[in-house]
């Protein structure tokens, strides 16, 4: 009769390793078990502390991470510890690292899935729009459902099950899944894109083509724009980020130039003066820098002078006061010191001059005949 606690030479054993062999193992599992215990506990107190101390949002997934670390894969991990100091044979070793990498898989699957909801959570936190909490929450829920389908199929081939046929079948239901919704995963990944990316934001004063207006939504497929005449613009997500989008709301300091038009026969010395009045008219403006002022072009009917400046600020009713001021005082100015501004005219040359004259004594209109403009 044979007993299975006994070695052929009478000492006590199991699973051919004696006393000692499992006196050793116990003792590294447990040795193993507190030592990570305690590693956690330092490394989530430091990591704690770190966090405090810092604005930068990396330690706190690190902290919402290691949090997450449970005791049973502590164990499962001790035990593996233990079970290098016996001997088994290849089929219980092959089984027992199978358990320990599957634990390891699942540990990180949990870091990983507490991670992908802290950033969801940290990213919600403050003035967020719904769409834009939204499309965080789909952009994470995609992210944990690919991690967690990772880590089954890593698992499933740990435990020697082939998984080929399971991935290709996959792999052909995602193509077909893709081709019958490409549209709507377009707009879907453009819409992360604009949350990532961040072209603009909800209140941001855009020009898409000839669209003005202010945003208004920013959702999973379109985004909607509210026009200058108050009609509502709705564009998909993609078809707006393959167009050319300028954002004013981010604009940080406005280029403004127009052009002064004076009248032909103005002296000389008004043509020197008037660079050096529009200079103190801009100059004394608030928000506003000059930059120059120049009599640049004959013109048919004028003497044009270009004048150009900056406003420093993105806000245009300040931009449009500023300017309104600027012009009034150009106004007084150019009445105070006798410039003329052009205006457009045609001037009209009879071969007659007498019948011309006739003509204007009676106040008749000109009779049609070849004349210059």
């Amino acid at each position: 009769m044979t007993f299975p606690f006994l070695s052929r030479s009478g000492h006590v054993s199991f699973l051919n390793n004696g006393v000692e062999d499992w006196a050793l193992a116990l003792g590294v599992a447990l040795g193993s078990a507190v030592a990570m215990v305690f590693l956690r506990a330092f490394v989530l107190r430091r990591m704690e502390a770190l966090s405090r101390r810092t604005e930068t949002r990396l330690d706190d997934f690190v902290t919402a991470m290691l949090a997450k670390t449970y005791l049973l894969f502590i164990l499962v991990f001790a035990v593996y510890f233990g079970s290098t100091f016996l001997e088994l044979t290849a089929r219980q070793d092959k089984f027992v690292t199978r358990i320990a990498i599957a634990s390891l898989l699942l540990q990180a699957a949990i870091w990983g899935d507490t991670g992908l909801r802290a950033w969801r959570d940290r990213f919600s936190i403050g003035p967020v729009d719904g769409a834009r909490r939204a499309s965080s929450s789909v952009l994470c829920f995609i992210s944990r459902l690919l991690l967690w389908v990772v880590v089954t199929l890593m698992i499933l081939d740990n435990f020697g099950i082939n998984i080929t046929t399971l991935v290709a079948s996959l792999g052909i239901g995602g193509v077909a899944v893709a081709l019958a919704t490409q549209n709507i995963l377009g707009d879907l990944f453009a819409s992360l894109s604009i949350m990532l990316d961040k072209p603009f934001e909800v209140g941001d004063f855009i020009i898409v083509g000839d669209v003005l207006g202010s945003v208004e939504h920013i959702g999973l497929k379109t985004t909607r724009v509210r026009g200058l005449g108050g009609e509502q613009v709705v564009f998909s997500n993609g078809e707006l980020l393959k167009s050319r989008i300028h954002n004013h709301k981010r604009m940080q300091t406005r280029r403004v130039a127009f052009v002064l038009r004076v009248a032909y026969g103005t002296p000389e010395d008004q043509l020197c003066r008037i660079p050096q009045i529009i200079r103190e008219i801009v100059s004394s403006q608030q928000n506003v820098d000059f930059e120059r002022a120049h009599f640049f072009s004959w013109g048919q009917w004028s003497l044009d002078f270009e004048v150009v400046y900056h406003f420093r600020s993105p806000d245009y009713i300040l931009h449009m006061d500023a300017q309104q001021a600027i012009f009034l005082e150009i106004y007084r100015r150019f009445q105070k010191e006798r410039i003329e501004f052009a205006h457009p005219l045609s001037i009209v040359r009879l071969d007659d001059p007498k019948l011309a004259e006739s003509f204007l004594r009676r106040g008749d209109a000109m009779p049609p005949g070849p004349s210059v403009h």
